[in-house]
């Protein structure tokens, strides 16, 4: 943390104490601390360029003040309360309900109000609080009981109720008091400036246009892999391991990074100048000379398309390769005016043709070698393989929720010429990252069932960008059939897929709140839960005509599930960020446990998630099987993707024979963290205090900041002197102890 942030807190801090009334407080405030964002915002010499600016600013944004939870509020035993009384008389309780309903109905009073935030609905649930606070108290401040007592023998105008009551809104909405401040926090229109280590170089961006299977991601490898250094941000482990292994298999050492994995080529564990990654993973910080951005256009996606804004406006590198479809080259055009950066733009025809056919396939009895049914559910997909089964052909089936080594020997077999399954069954899964043999894709639905913002199920017609990227798999350049063909399954579907593949498409950029921006809500709201905060903070973020905020149900769903689990902020908002799938109750179940042994500071040993997974699993002998065992696979899935995003910090005492091991990352054998830790401890008898190459590889790899790294040693250089005070002391008793024995002996 840095020292002016450090600075601009604790005056905040300061401001609220000296702003709340000394009899009554508030919760307890539990603070995280993590790098301000808001001072990389604002950091001088950051370059905006933009266009269509002007200089009137908008209105603010009017808070949903239904997320605003009131605040229960605490006494202060130490503080006498009687004395109003004694000065006075005791308060008519009757005659106090009287003054309050007037003081409630006055709309002058109701107004005032208004200019301090409370709406109807606060003012209302305010003076419910008060009220109760009045009546049921047994005795009141002194100051409020003088006030009270004279409105009620009539020495007092009922007026001068406002101050007490407004003092005792913001007590319990803290955030009318601190607006201003979460308005700045949640202002999102500038998200260019978020990157100051990328706007401190001019980078150069080439946008490789085309559609699928026009060899555009190709060229943009090519650059890749004769850069000195370069990072690869793909949407999916499939494609990131492609690249990963072709770059290897080149002569050229690459690392691969996803959610869940860590590979480093090197076998003493040093990071190579090229690394393959999903693109949540990609670091923002690391200086490279070429970055691989594919699939750009999904840049728009509500849920993940804040990770592709990330990378765009934040990698770190001097050429940004940019890959994905030509609609959205004015888009990515108009982002890069944000940034004061030039793109130069490079387009790519289709290697094979595809064609629309003019009449579907209607029956399964129709179906050739080559054929793709898509499906948008499971049990569509069992359905339709199992009547092709029932037909004496072989089918194989992929979608999303099989592992990805499941999803590749599916593939392998049905690319296989010599292999009998000549036909495959699919959901949307296979738009990217798989090369598959396809002749014709047959779309059984062009309907697929989504969520909305209510949380309720509802079916909504595929996207232009879907069909294009479902329909681009038929004819491959490098398959055996060089043209493609598209059709659907009922004929009522063929207009409207003529018509979804004619249509452009219109991206907006997502974004996301991050682990800091939620911090520094939580300093003004410390009593909010985190799924309160980011209700708050989506419902103030103001954004331009550019980007929207994305999806954020399941992190909501996730940050409610463990609401009760004491975590630190921090720890809260990394678990919520888990790629889990909520509609696996065995999945959430194991979440919850997850989270709740790390609460406990205890292990989360491999043996231990064998036993809750009941390892060994049996194999399916029928679909609800077949379901359970996806799910155990998830469950694996979550358990490595948490062993590489979960870090705890241990002080070992240099007595231990375990050695100088300052940071663990709980889990994973495999995660290159846990080799250094290996390394470090078969390095115990050089006499380092800490091992230069574990603490580089941490800053390297991003685990561990320099700040934070300098202040680890300062602390350990401290706890060595001190240390070595308090044995010297030890043993100069020992030492008096002994002569004194001596000389009693003597005598």
């Amino acid at each position: 943390m840095s020292v002016n942030r450090c600075m601009r807190l604790f005056n905040r801090l300061q401001r609220q104490i000296n702003t709340r009334s000394p009899r009554i407080t508030a919760g307890s405030c539990h603070v995280s601390f993590g790098s301000g964002l808001l001072h990389k915002q604002h950091q001088a010499g950051s370059v905006v360029c933009s266009r269509n600016v002007s200089s009137n600013k908008p209105p603010p944004k009017t808070p949903d003040t239904s997320l605003f939870i009131p605040v229960s509020l605490k006494m202060d035993s130490s503080i006498d309360w009687a004395v109003g009384e004694e000065l006075t008389q005791p308060l008519d309780k009757s005659e106090l309900l009287k003054v309050l309903n007037r003081f409630y109905k006055k709309k002058e009073m109701q107004k005032l109000a208004s200019d301090h935030g409370l709406d109807a609905r606060l003012f209302h649930q305010a003076f419910i609080s008060f009220r109760k606070y009045v009546l049921e108290m047994a005795s009141l401040p002194a100051d409020l009981h003088i006030i009270l007592s004279d409105i009620c023998c009539g020495a007092g105008h009922i007026d001068d109720i406002y101050p007490y009551f407004i003092r005792h809104a913001k007590q319990i909405f803290p955030m009318l008091d601190c607006m201003d401040d979460l308005r700045k926090i949640s202002d999102l229109r500038l998200p260019a400036n978020w990157y100051p280590e990328a706007r401190a170089i001019q980078r150069k961006v080439i946008f490789h246009a085309g559609p699928t299977n026009s060899g555009k991601t190709y060229q943009a490898i090519q650059r890749y892999l004769a850069a000195k250094s370069g990072v690869y941000c793909g949407p999916l482990k499939l494609l990131a391991h492609e690249i990963f292994e072709k770059s290897n298999d080149a002569g050229v050492p690459c690392d691969l990074v996803t959610g869940e994995e860590r590979t480093l080529v090197d076998p003493e564990g040093r990071a190579a100048g090229h690394v393959a990654c999903t693109i949540e993973m990609c670091s923002v910080t690391t200086p490279y000379e070429v970055a691989v951005i594919d699939e750009i256009q999904m840049i728009k996606d509500p849920s993940r398309g804040w990770a592709w804004t990330r990378a765009l406006l934040g990698l770190c590198a001097e050429e940004i390769h940019v890959c994905g479809e030509p609609a959205a080259i004015d888009f990515i055009r108009e982002l890069m005016y944000t940034t004061g950066e030039e793109m130069e733009v490079h387009t790519y025809q289709r290697l094979t043709p595809f064609s629309i056919l003019d009449r579907a396939v209607e029956s399964l009895d129709n179906l050739r070698p080559g054929d793709c049914i898509v499906c948008f559910s499971k049990n569509d997909i069992y359905s339709i393989s199992r009547q092709i089964e029932a037909k004496g052909l072989e089918c194989a089936v992929i979608y999303g929720s099989l592992p990805p080594g499941t999803k590749l020997s599916q593939a392998k077999k049905f690319n296989d010429p010599d292999d009998p399954c000549k036909i495959l069954v699919a959901t949307d899964a296979i738009g990217m990252g798989l090369n598959l043999s396809i002749k014709r894709i047959i779309f059984n639905t062009l309907v697929k069932p989504n969520v909305n913002e209510k949380g309720e199920k509802q079916m909504e017609t595929i996207s232009t960008s879907q069909a294009l990227q479902i329909a681009g798999r038929a004819g491959r350049f490098s398959s055996k059939f060089k043209e493609g063909e598209v059709t659907t399954m009922h004929r009522d579907d063929l207009p409207v897929l003529k018509e979804i593949l004619s249509q452009l498409v219109e991206p907006t950029a997502g974004l996301h709140p991050t682990a800091e921006q939620i911090e520094m809500f939580a300093y003004h709201l410390p009593d909010s839960t985190l799924s309160n905060l980011v209700d708050i903070f989506v419902s103030l973020c103001q954004v331009d005509g550019l980007y929207f905020v994305c999806n954020i149900d399941d992190f909501k769903f996730l940050a409610d599930m463990i609401q009760h689990i004491p975590l630190n902020l921090r720890t809260r908002y990394v678990f919520c960020t888990a790629p889990i799938n909520k509609k696996q109750p065995f999945v959430c179940t194991s979440f919850l446990k997850f989270a709740r042994q790390f609460s406990r500071d205890e292990p989360l040993t491999f043996g231990w998630v064998c036993r809750h997974i009941s390892w060994p699993v049996a194999p399916p002998k029928n679909i609800k099987d077949l379901v359970h065992l996806e799910a155990v696979h998830d469950v694996l899935d979550l358990y490595l993707w948490l062993s590489c995003v979960v870090i705890i910090i241990i002080i070992i005492n240099e007595t231990d024979e375990t050695g100088f091991i300052i940071f663990i990352i709980q889990l994973s054998p495999n995660c290159p963290l846990t080799s250094c830790i290996r390394g470090q401890r078969s390095q115990r008898g050089s006499g380092e205090r800490m091992d230069s190459s574990l603490a580089n590889r941490l800053v390297r790899d991003g685990l561990l900041t320099p700040d934070l790294l300098r202040q680890l040693q300062r602390e350990w250089s401290k706890d060595q002197k001190q240390e070595l005070t308090n044995k010297s002391a030890v043993s100069t008793d020992c030492h008096n102890t002994d002569n004194k024995g001596k000389r009693m002996k003597k005598k």
